[in-house]
């Protein structure tokens, strides 16, 4: 069950507080992966399983997108503006978002954090920052699939013209090909789903995290999980590897 309390102190801001026992081992963990591997759907299999809420830098900047502008913070304000104008949000920005809620990474629950960090400057600044925690990550999660792969799931999403539902032509296909069983409204391939857009995605995300990856393999931290399979699949092979390397 996911943590409400310390879901909306992550994303809103506030006391971070929670009424729900905390696990006996809290556990704080990064994920990485790419676009299309399933990385949200681990997520929601290791919270449920260990405690740890996952926490979603991503989550964050689309909730300040809807909050009053009164309600935000300095950081939160400069990456309003940023993303207003079509800019990525500055490292410095986005650490100073995570600071603000250093109450959800040490609120005894354990964390998965998702999205943060992104660059290896962010890593150093999210190492001394659990530093003053006094909290040791216990690995990063780097679910790996082959890029055609990825490139078939993300490219057979179809989502419909009215209720915006998504469907998948193999995975979850409707039930009349192109129509949306929920509205019957008309499917359509959005234009970042389609091949060409998904390897440019998929390319860029190499490039960004190829450095990142290192970073935390040197620090004998990096998990490196394959995603082949189903969700299910996955969430197996990923308990067996955190009981051989953590004895959970």
């Amino acid at each position: 069950m996911a943590n409400e309390a310390i879901l909306n102190a992550w994303l809103y801001g506030g006391e971070c507080k929670s009424n729900l026992p905390k696990p006996a081992r809290p556990l704080h963990f990064v994920l990485l992966g790419a676009p299309g591997v399933g990385k949200g759907t681990q997520a929601e299999f290791l919270s449920k399983k260990y405690g740890a809420v996952q926490l979603s830098t991503g989550d964050v900047f689309r909730a300040i997108k809807n909050m009053p502008a009164e309600t935000l913070s300095p950081a939160m304000k400069e990456a309003m503006e940023a993303m207003k104008a079509g800019k990525l949000v500055s490292d410095d920005t986005v650490i100073s978002i995570v600071k603000e809620r250093r109450g959800c990474l040490a609120s005894g629950y354990g964390f998965l954090l998702d999205g943060f960090p992104r660059t290896v400057y962010q890593a150093e600044a999210l190492k001394t920052l659990l530093g003053e925690l006094n909290i040791k990550l216990d690995g990063v999660l780097n679910y790996a699939l082959d890029t055609e792969e990825v490139v078939k799931r993300l490219s057979g999403r179809r989502t419909c013209k009215q209720c915006k539902t998504t469907f998948h032509v193999i995975f979850n296909p409707p039930k009349v090909e192109g129509v949306c069983d929920k509205c019957g409204g008309e499917l359509f391939q959005r234009e970042d789903d389609r091949p060409e857009a998904i390897r440019v995605r998929l390319q860029t995300y190499e490039e960004s995290t190829a450095p990142l990856a290192k970073y935390y393999e040197k620090e004998g931290l990096l998990i490196t999980i394959s995603a082949e399979g189903s969700p299910e699949e996955v969430f197996n092979r990923t308990e067996k590897i955190l009981k051989e390397r953590l004895g959970i």
